[in-house]
């Protein structure tokens, strides 16, 4: 049977942490052999993990995951089998670089105004290089003895009640959408990022809609009407109200269903490649999915 995760972050993601063969190691070890490295709004994994999927056996479908927004909602979307070499990624990445870090220092005065106080100059030193982003922003606070008078961290650290997974719990609690430190970005429309993918030659999927959407399931109607062409109906954010829920929208619509663990490294460490909750009863339909979406096309055709 195989072993699937198409829904994997490298170092080339802002809070990504492994290498391309990092990522393909862990691969062998959890015998996950159909992936997809879907970095944020970057292909620049897929030409290393081309010649390493092949050496190693494991099936790579292209992928990106796209920052996109849908009346006012943000949101994820997956784009499967696309070609990696369309100049299209190239300028979705260098205007994604330049939108965050143009909201790099409202992010800083936003979490001053909570009372919460860090040198933007360390943050930037400490992602050497990287996009900076509420992730590497925890990690600097909670990584700096200087820092941990602040109460307001003492849930991160030392066991505290959001310790478990401290980096993404600090984003989802300060930075996600609606809390107090978020910046609005003017991300592409939700549309739009569908036909990026379409018009090269890609294959368009929701992410973990369960959790942009939440409490607002329901809304997922339109963004198939919109044209998204299945769902991500496995991952490590749905419950099982919501997998029974996506899974049941996704067949009666004759979409594609597809899984994904969102692995990240240190930002999401209770989270590893090819584990995240999902139903044995789901088993054809998903891997019938799955073999769609990688025959559009082979990954060495399409680079």
């Amino acid at each position: 049977m195989d072993r699937i995760d198409l829904h994997v972050h490298s170092k080339y993601s802002n809070d990504g942490e492994f290498k391309v063969q990092d990522l393909i190691t862990k691969c062998l070890d959890n015998k996950v052999n159909i992936l997809s490295i879907t970095d944020h709004n970057s292909v620049s994994a897929i030409p290393e993990a081309i010649p390493l999927c092949i050496k190693s056996g494991i099936d790579l479908i292209p992928g990106i995951e796209i920052d996109c927004s849908y009346n006012g909602i943000d949101l994820h979307l997956l784009g499967y089998n696309i070609n990696s070499l369309s100049s299209h990624f190239i300028e979705l990445e260098k205007s994604y670089y330049k939108k965050v870090m143009d909201s790099f220092p409202e992010m800083i005065e936003n979490l001053a105004k909570i009372g919460i106080l860090v040198d933007a100059n360390e943050v930037l030193e400490k992602g050497n290089g990287k996009l900076p982003c509420g992730e590497l922003i925890a990690e600097v606070l909670l990584n700096n003895k200087k820092y941990h008078s602040n109460e307001k961290l003492h849930p991160y650290m030392n066991e505290g009640e959001r310790s478990d997974m401290p980096y993404i719990n600090f984003y989802h609690d300060f930075f996600a959408q609606g809390k107090p430190a978020y910046v609005k970005i003017e991300y592409m429309d939700f549309q739009e990022a569908v036909e990026l993918v379409r018009s090269n030659d890609g294959i368009p999927i929701v992410a973990h809609p369960g959790l942009n959407l939440k409490g607002k399931e329901a809304l997922v109607i339109e963004l198939i009407e919109k044209g998204a062409e299945g769902l991500e109906v496995f991952n490590n954010y749905h419950d099982y109200n919501q997998i029974e829920y996506f899974a049941d929208l996704v067949m009666k619509n004759d979409l594609l269903m597809t899984c994904g663990s969102d692995f990240h490294g240190k930002n999401k460490p209770l989270i590893e490649i090819g584990k995240f909750l999902y139903e044995n009863k789901y088993d054809d339909y998903l891997h019938k999915s799955v073999e769609q979406i990688k025959n559009q096309n082979t990954a060495q055709d399409k680079v």
